[in-house]
Parts: structure tokens; sequence; C-alpha cells
């Protein structure tokens, strides 16, 4: 464990390059704002529409039950495989966007 004072071990012991800090807040609040969005689109389908409007939706049928029914015990399962693949693949290009970002900064260190 390190303290706040110590270098970090993704750091390398290298002093902090302005660059790389900004890299990586851009990094963790293109996360937090995916992590919100995501969660409030699983709020919606959960809470939503297999409680909130389950009156409303179960006017409609969906594979033979009543859509909100349905929502209640299938959709917000299905709901949220799909948003943690989402956020799996979003991760994924946000750390591929960051490491070429990193890539790119200490290409430019090389040249210095």
């Amino acid at each position: 464990m390190h303290s706040a004072n110590e270098p970090s071990a993704d750091s390398g012991g290298a002093t902090k390059d302005p660059r790389i800090v900004a890299a990586h807040a851009r990094h963790w609040r293109r996360n937090i704002r995916l992590t919100l969005v995501l969660l409030v689109f699983w709020a919606i389908a959960g809470l939503g529409c297999g409680v909130l409007f389950a009156d409303v939706l179960n006017e409609f049928t969906f594979l033979g039950c009543p859509l909100g029914f349905w929502f209640a015990q299938q959709g917000a399962i299905v709901t949220f495989v799909v948003l943690i693949l989402i956020y799996a693949l979003s991760m994924g290009r946000f750390d591929r966007q960051l490491a070429a970002e990193l890539r790119a900064i200490a290409g430019e260190g090389n040249r210095s």
C-alpha cells in the first residue's frame, strides 16, 4: 500500500506528467458517466417497467405474458446482462483510447 505522497505502481515511480494525469482524469470521468447512465437505464427497466409502469405495460403481451409481468420476472435480468455487455465493450474501448493517448505522450517524451 502506498501513501498519497508516494508514487503509485501504475506511474512507475516517474514524475507525474500533467498530460498523463489529465488523460487518467478523462478516462475516470468517462467511466463514471457511463456507469451512471447504465444505472439509470437499469433502474428504469427494473423498477420503472417492472413495478411503476406495470399496469400500463400489462395491456400489451410479450411471448404470451403481460409485458409488465415479463419485465418484472425476466426483462430486468435481460436488461442487466445487456448493460454489462455494453459496459464491458465500452470500457474496453475507453481503455484502448487511454493506452493510445499514453503511448502518444510517451512517444513525445522520447523525442525531446
